[in-house]
């Protein structure tokens, strides 16, 4: 590399300068307080592991797309985390392996990939959200789309909106209602996601073709999809979608979309994308889900939000904060009192500096702040 790029940082990872880092400080708090005063404990699992537990722990989890390398201590493959929810299994499963369930626990931190998502072309991302373990029933799936939706408000988001669907409809179809071949699901779950109706016929599902219009508001499509229902197959799902749905109360716009599957590699027979007004893609993603483990695995259903564009659209919107410039010789237990109360304070370290220079907006005076 050239001493010209010596500074350049790899594709899709960037720096957060002063106001976009508060801005972030602001929102993850924010979105912490929500959890937390659910009964979400925080748990710090560490950024790296041994790669076979962060792969093996759920369905769905792809170590090529994490970083890994080897440990010189163990010489073992390592990894570093691509999603936190692994890792909270982990925790639930072996060092709170005894607590009582449903247990409780959040998170917050970075997580990185060797490729981006889609369009988006961040590979390190902001990631926070909570796990419900011990439970996968209606009233926990309630509870944590409502927390979601709140922990987003609460960040400042607005026009929250709510995408329910059906991880395993293809599956729980293809077992009785609306048969197909072992080799023919894959197909039709590949068509269903791209909305081709020519390639679903085309594999062989010709029968799914109806869940393709399904979609758009929820009371509109948990009606078209009642109304294909065949035989009954999804009537526990409907009627758990709508009594989560009633639950929410209208606090978010919700839809229905439900043969969706991107994004939703371990979810089982529940999951929810969460969007907000004038936020470009997904903040967010929840659902039902197993962790790896004795038998079937423990059940556990949770949420992950991805502030990182929310943070960017507050950020830019935001008015600058104000700051004292502190002179030299000031009063220095003025100053202490203007900071217990919530002022920012800048000071002078020569004559040279100026609050003009160091883009403060009151200077401290006799009185008290002055406006510069």
């Amino acid at each position: 590399m050239s001493d010209a790029n010596s500074d350049l940082l790899p594709e899709g990872l960037e720096d957060r300068l002063p106001r976009d880092a508060a801005t972030a400080t602001r929102v993850m708090r924010a979105i912490q307080t929500a959890m937390h005063g659910h009964g979400y404990d925080r748990v710090m699992p560490p950024s790296i592991e041994f790669e076979r537990s962060l792969a093996s722990r759920m369905a769905g989890i792809q170590s090529r797309r994490m970083f890994r390398f080897v440990d010189p201590l163990s010489l073992r493959m390592m990894a570093l985390r691509s999603d936190y929810t692994p890792q909270i299994g982990r925790i639930a499963e072996t060092r709170l392996a005894e607590a009582p369930r449903p247990l409780r626990l959040c998170y917050a931190g970075q997580v990185v990939t060797i490729k981006p998502d889609g369009l988006n072309p961040a590979r390190e991302k902001l990631q926070c959200g909570a796990e419900l373990i011990g439970a996968d029933n209606v009233a926990a799936a309630a509870e944590i789309v409502a927390i979601a939706i709140e922990a987003l408000q609460a960040a400042g988001a607005s026009g929250v909106s709510v995408d329910f669907t059906l991880p395993d409809l293809v599956d729980t179809l293809a077992e009785k209602a609306l048969p197909l071949e072992p080799s023919q699901i894959e197909a039709v779950r590949r068509e269903l996601d791209t909305k081709d109706a020519g390639g679903l016929r085309d594999v062989g599902g010709e029968a799914y073709v109806p869940l393709l219009y399904a979609t758009g508001e929820f009371d509109a499509a948990i009606e078209k999809l009642s109304a294909i229902d065949a035989g009954g197959a999804l009537a526990s799902r409907i009627k758990a979608l709508r009594e989560i749905a009633a639950s929410l109360n209208g606090t978010a716009r919700l839809t229905l979309d439900p043969s969706e599957r991107h994004g939703f590699e371990y979810q089982t027979w529940f999951g929810f994308t969460l969007y907000a007004q004038g936020v470009r893609g997904p903040v967010g993603r929840g659902g039902t889900y197993r962790i790896a483990g004795s038998g079937a695995g423990e059940a556990a259903t949770g949420f992950s939000l991805y502030p990182d564009a929310l943070i960017d659209v507050i950020a830019a919107n935001e008015p600058a904060e104000d700051r004292v410039f502190l002179p030299l010789g000031h009063d220095r237990d003025e100053a202490a009192r203007l900071r217990s109360i919530g002022w920012r304070t800048v000071a002078a370290l020569s004559d040279a500096d100026s609050a003009e220079a160091l883009g403060c907006t009151h200077v401290l005076g006799a009185g008290g702040p002055e406006n510069v």
